[in-house]
């Protein structure tokens, strides 16, 4: 199953960079292991939010998806 990086932010496809950023801020603090969150979340969070705050990144997500990005396109 394909992963969503927007769904695991919570944030819409239309989403400009500093939604993004905001989303990903918040949540992080929510998960990070040193305050008690979840490190596995926290990891899904960071490359979420690695993705989609490259431009050439989330280009390529948003037309082939998660093998686009992860070199299976």
């Amino acid at each position: 199953m394909a992963k969503d990086y927007y769904a695991t932010l919570g944030v819409s496809r239309r989403a400009t960079d500093d939604e993004i950023k905001r989303a990903y801020r918040k949540l992080a603090q929510q998960h990070h292991p040193d305050k008690g969150g979840d490190q596995a979340r926290f990891k899904e969070l960071s490359e979420a939010y690695a993705v989609l705050s490259d431009r050439e990144k989330r280009a390529r997500y948003d037309q082939f998806g998660e093998t686009g990005v992860n070199g299976g396109a």
